[in-house]
């Protein structure tokens, strides 16, 4: 509140208490302007963290975050566009430094944006202390699902928390709200009694993926508490599947089999679609899920933008599939 001429009935403790009322509305003693960020604290894998809200200068390295760091019209000062599929707007936008993928980044241009804000993750967690000591004034943030958390609980934490800092609570939970609607889509969809088989397709082979452990969608079975066609022991979340022959998938017979084409993501060049691969595979034509058309095929840009967004898309794809043989 500002004074614009003196009024002489104030008294002097009536004036000083204006001014402490003042001073108090500005929660801090400095010259610091109003519309400069403030402060929000945050738990991120490594505790408690310190932001700076919004965050004038932000770095983006996990692909489980660019899709929605993009549709929030976030802007980057640096990022792994090297990462990043082309359907996320990014790869476009020239004034973003790429730092590079995960293979060999360029972690010295970080410093040079001068980040307040680095968001890490799944292909860059290696990076983290590294990054820590390039920038120590940056908050690092690694919101990366968690081993033994359930996975729907991690995807929906990761966007809550970036909702937080960015202030954007509203679209958070709405991506918290389409993705919980879509799990119950397909749990409700789904009969138990159905086998199911997940596998990614790279190189021309399939690639086995375990339920709870496999890459991405193994998952999706706890979620959905789907009935596993097949387990082996010793299985992994290799990011091509564990070696498992086409004539094992055959046998096990499963009702439906889910997808993730890896080379639709990364492939270059001439690269063998995932459906030629499944479909017209003479071992696996007698399968229940191929003769009745029961295969559901992830976003052809998961490997590379595995969020939220892509799991709600996919879990409806199911459901559509699960209700249509229902019906």
């Amino acid at each position: 509140m500002s004074l614009r001429r003196p009024i002489a009935t104030l008294s002097v403790v009536a004036v000083s208490a204006l001014v402490l009322a003042a001073c108090s509305s500005s929660g801090s003693d400095d010259d610091t302007p109003a519309n400069e960020s403030s402060t929000v604290e945050v738990e991120d894998n490594n505790g408690t963290q310190t932001v700076a809200s919004p965050p004038a200068s932000v770095v983006a390295l996990d692909n489980r975050t660019f899709e929605t760091l993009a549709d929030w019209d976030i802007e980057l000062s640096a990022a792994a566009v090297s990462l990043m599929p082309d359907t996320i707007d990014y790869t476009t936008d020239d004034s973003i430094i790429d730092i590079g993928n995960h293979r060999e980044p360029d972690l010295e241009q970080i410093v040079a944006v001068e980040p307040d804000l680095v968001i890490s993750g799944q292909r860059f967690v290696d990076y983290d202390d590294q990054i820590a000591e390039l920038v120590p004034d940056a908050a690092v943030l690694e919101l990366e699902p968690r081993e033994g958390e359930p996975f729907d609980e991690e995807l929906k934490r990761q966007v809550t928390v970036l909702g937080e800092i960015f202030d954007k609570q509203d679209e958070a939970q709405q991506l918290v709200d389409d993705f919980d609607e879509a799990v119950e889509r397909a749990r409700s969809a789904y009969d138990e009694g159905q086998s199911v088989m997940a596998v990614n397709t790279s190189g021309g082979e399939i690639g086995y993926l375990a339920p709870t452990v496999g890459r991405t969608l193994g998952p999706i079975f706890d979620i959905l508490g789907l009935t596993p066609a097949l387990e082996i022991d010793g299985a992994s979340d290799d990011h091509q599947g564990d070696d498992i022959s086409v004539e094992a998938i055959a046998d096990s017979n499963p009702d439906w089999i889910l997808v993730m084409d890896r080379d639709a993501a990364v492939g270059e060049g001439d690269v063998e679609p995932a459906a030629d691969i499944l479909e017209n595979s003479e071992a696996l034509a007698g399968v229940t899920a191929v003769q009745n058309d029961q295969i559901v095929y992830m976003p052809a840009d998961t490997y590379t933008n595995e969020g939220i967004q892509t799991y709600t898309e996919f879990l409806n794809d199911f459901a559509d599939a699960l209700e249509g043989a229902n019906s």
